[in-house]
């Protein structure tokens, strides 16, 4: 996400480096470069404006110190600018009321159904038991796929199938979860292409009756500034809470996320990247700065890998490394551990410095599949003792598999090569070198 954004600025902060300060020419040059950017990423024309004007004004203010550049000292100036505009820190649900109600507003193909169950995921991980309640009495099958998301979460789904008032739906929902011991009610609303009166009174109807603590308002990222008006119409009428971006994952420009707390004054509590119903974090400020600016996400690339990695798992896995006895039952343990993260570019834009390299690489999400492919088609012991495996084998393998031979020794190869890295890291005068910074070789 934001790649042509992070790209443009990386663009205009050029201007500044290797001057050996700021003046009024060269520092009016960037801020006309940074504001095209931002308007080219559809942020409103009067916030771009602002905000480059506050740079400016901050930029000609500062003695640039020895140790930092014009160039480093502005790419600092628009990363607090950025966290500043977005809403400066993460703002959590408020869960309060017996039982908690949060409501979800926005137009149809936001992906209001689809987070619904994702919050109802997010909670259930926390020690909540959420119900969800289908409200969305108008699209057809709407009802059908939350219980289907419901089901695959194993969160129960409250709907009434005869009934056609959502209004009576959500306050039977609320009393059955009362009823059942559901500490957490999350409302599933209709939705429209485009904002209409009936709609706006409905919703607002199901917040009267209802009294949720939480009101968010569903917004699909790709839009743009066309989200950001919708917004403002939504929280006219509702009042909302907070904000949840979804697909995030998809061709972001990055106006919805940049300039919707400066419309609305009411801050992004969630994003939602993917399809996975795991695919949901609170929204950080500081962090979607740095992503923007190209300096990844490290912070949320060791919580995704904290929360899939068994810990008991990472220490027999460090054990076998360090007795170089790493076999291919391990090695499609970490595949399938790495794939729970989620997207595999959207994580390599994470971490500082491998974004930016590989913005131009293709990532297939299928070749980590070809290898499961061809691990599983190993017998037990060809898994475990890989040096077995001759030319026979490997033809059996990559029949069985659905790949090539040339698969099949390129994978070998490879696991050969870590085991030689390993055991050279494993020797006596390198371990010691290491030990500092790999902790599993002490």
């Amino acid at each position: 996400m934001f790649e042509n954004l992070t790209e443009r600025l990386d663009q205009a902060f050029k201007t500044l480096r290797g001057q050996g300060r700021i003046t009024e020419i060269n520092i009016a040059q960037t801020m006309k470069d940074i504001r095209r950017a931002l308007i080219d990423a559809d942020v409103n024309y009067k916030i771009a404006k602002e905000f480059t004007d506050d740079i400016k004004q901050k930029a000609l203010g500062e003695n640039v110190i020895n140790a930092i550049s014009p160039g480093q000292l502005l790419v600092k100036l628009v990363f607090d600018e950025l966290v500043n505009l977005m809403g400066n820190q993460a703002k959590e649900v408020k869960l309060q009321g017996n039982p908690p109600i949060i409501l979800l507003a926005g137009l149809q193909g936001s992906g209001k159904t689809t987070l619904a169950a994702k919050l109802a995921s997010f909670y259930s991980s926390k020690g909540r038991q959420p119900l969800l309640v289908a409200c969305d009495v108008y699209r057809p099958a709407a009802i059908e796929q939350i219980k289907v998301l419901g089901n695959q979460i194993n969160v129960p789904v409250y709907s009434e199938d005869d009934v056609k008032d959502p209004i009576k739906i959500a306050k039977n929902g609320i009393n059955h979860a009362k009823s059942t011991n559901r500490n957490l009610v999350i409302i599933d609303t209709a939705g429209r292409l485009s904002i209409d009166e009936q709609m706006m009174e409905e919703i607002e109807k199901i917040k009267n009756s209802t009294n949720p603590s939480e009101i968010l308002f569903v917004v699909d990222s790709m839009t743009g500034q066309d989200a950001v008006n919708t917004a403002k119409a939504f929280n006219d009428k509702l009042d909302f809470n907070g904000v949840v971006l979804t697909k995030l994952d998809g061709d972001t420009r990055g106006g919805a996320a940049i300039s919707i707390l400066k419309v609305v004054s009411k801050p992004i509590k969630f994003i939602s990247t993917g399809e996975k119903l795991d695919a949901i974090d609170y929204f950080h400020p500081d962090r979607m700065a740095n992503r923007i600016l190209g300096m990844g996400d490290i912070v949320s690339f060791v919580e995704k890998a904290q929360s899939v990695f068994d810990e008991e798992e990472a220490k027999k896995i460090q054990k076998k490394l360090r007795q170089n006895q790493f076999d291919f039952n391990d090695l499609l343990n970490q595949m399938r551990q790495i794939r729970k993260m989620g997207n595999m570019k959207d994580l390599i834009s994470m971490i500082p410095g491998v974004g930016k390299a590989m913005k131009n690489q293709e990532f297939d999400e299928k070749s980590i599949g070809h290898l499961e492919a061809i691990i599983l088609s190993m017998t037990p012991k060809e898994r475990e003792k890989p040096e077995i495996i001759n030319g026979m084998r490997r033809k059996r393998i990559a029949d069985g598999s659905g790949t090539s031979i040339q698969d099949v020794n390129q994978l070998l190869k490879q696991l050969e090569e870590m085991r030689k890295m390993m055991k050279k890291m494993n020797a006596p005068g390198m371990k010691g070198k290491l030990a500092s910074r790999l902790p599993f070789m002490n």
